[in-house]
């Protein structure tokens, strides 16, 4: 096949895979590097308890997930939906289910059968792959890489793919190192910070040693004018859980100083009360949350809320265990996040996911100013931008050698 020109990939993730294999479907001569000694590393470590790759719901529920930024991402998503992704991972010989949430994953439930296929797809299309090669920045239409031995080295291109990931989880590649090169080459780039991470909580002596681990089920939780729903968990450093990490950049970027939960989202304060209200009255107060079905951790919890002792009245008790306002001290760092907030604007690249002041240069995945909520939303985008920024390469190349 005659190759439509030199491309290169800079980060071998989800979005630099995917970058990476539209380009080479286009005829593209395409070379990943990466930072790491492996490929994918979070993708892998993110496989480890069942690789949620995306969601099964429908499109337009889908798209409002991603919150401010479904308009940016529309195009990328409609081009690449949830099933393109499943057909592509059944294509990899890798078919996926839908479990009872609504959250998709491959059959094998890890990330290495799927990455394993994809990297013998790639190599078969003409892919290459250069490891422990770190971008250090451009000298003209080229990167620079740092290699393991500490020497430099510069690689040409005619079009290249930026799939650096964002700055979470940075023992793992993505360290957000990139930024000021960016905004050096004309980019604007939002600050990183992190998203999808735990909330962090000053616990009392003696609570982690009889509560740490402890899963609270079924809660309803509150912050910043954001609502969630699931399981969260009783950390060392605070809570983690699907409900909490929904939380964390509302809670992030409102400084918000509590938690409101309702340990019992599915009585209404009424029901509650009147279950309350049965147990005996030289029940202790420990004793009569338990016959209400609050869990040993939940009433410990309910005890560290906000108004003083737990009431005993039982209208007064229902309201605070429906209404439970627990301190929070903020969010956890980059270095334990999933993902990360901001990056480079959609204002600074054009329809393609090119950079408009570095004609050439497209960015994808965690790099982007988006952020979506765990349940297979993030590896969803980063998927589609990857392919679209893939696509627009291409495109690019094409112009630049119109057949």
């Amino acid at each position: 096949m005659q190759r439509i020109g030199r491309t290169i990939v800079v980060g071998g993730g989800p979005a630099g895979l995917m970058a990476a294999q539209a380009l080479v479907d286009a005829g593209a001569d395409a070379t990943v590097f990466d930072a790491m000694p492996s490929l994918a590393r979070k993708l892998t470590m993110a496989g480890v308890s069942g690789l949620n790759i995306t969601h099964a719901e429908d499109f337009a529920r889908f798209l409002s997930r991603y919150g401010a930024a479904a308009p940016l991402l529309v195009a990328a998503l409609h081009a690449f939906p949830p099933q393109a992704l499943r057909d592509f991972c059944a294509g990899l010989g890798q078919e996926t289910f839908v479990g009872s949430s609504g959250r998709v994953f491959p059959r094998a439930m890890k990330a290495a059968p799927l990455l394993r296929a994809w990297l013998a797809r790639l190599a078969a299309g003409g892919a290459r792959a250069r490891t422990r090669m770190r971008f250090v920045g451009f000298e003209g239409a080229a990167c620079v890489f740092r290699r393991a031995d500490g020497a430099r080295e510069t690689v040409a291109f005619d079009a290249c793919v930026l799939a650096l990931g964002g700055a979470s989880w940075p023992r793992l590649g993505a360290d957000g190192a990139w930024v000021e090169t960016l905004r050096a080459a004309g980019a604007d780039v939002a600050p990183l910070e992190p998203a999808n991470c735990g909330l962090l909580a000053d616990w009392p002596q003696g609570f982690l040693e009889r509560h740490e681990g402890a899963p609270i089920k079924n809660i309803v939780v509150t912050a910043a004018g954001a609502t969630a729903r699931g399981d969260m968990t009783i950390t060392r450093r605070g809570l983690e859980g699907g409900p909490v990490y929904a939380l964390a950049s509302a809670v992030r970027a409102a400084g918000a100083e509590e938690l409101v939960v309702d340990f019992k989202p599915d009585l209404d304060i009424d029901a509650l009360a009147a279950r309350l209200a049965k147990t005996r009255a030289k029940d202790s107060r420990a004793n009569a949350l338990r016959k209400a079905g609050l869990a040993p951790a939940a009433i410990a919890l309910l005890r560290l809320s906000r108004g003083g002792p737990a009431p005993r009245e039982a209208t007064a008790l229902a309201m605070r265990i429906k209404c439970a306002r627990l301190p929070i001290a903020g969010v956890a760092g980059l270095d334990r996040a999933i993902s990360t907030s901001g990056g480079v604007t959609f204002e600074s690249l054009d329809e393609h996911f090119m950079l408009r002041a570095r004609p050439g240069v497209f960015v994808a995945g965690e790099m982007l100013d988006w952020d979506a909520p765990t349940g297979g939303y993030l590896l969803q985008a980063c998927f589609a931008t990857g392919r679209a920024a893939g696509v627009g390469a291409a495109r690019y190349l094409e112009s630049l050698n119109p057949r």
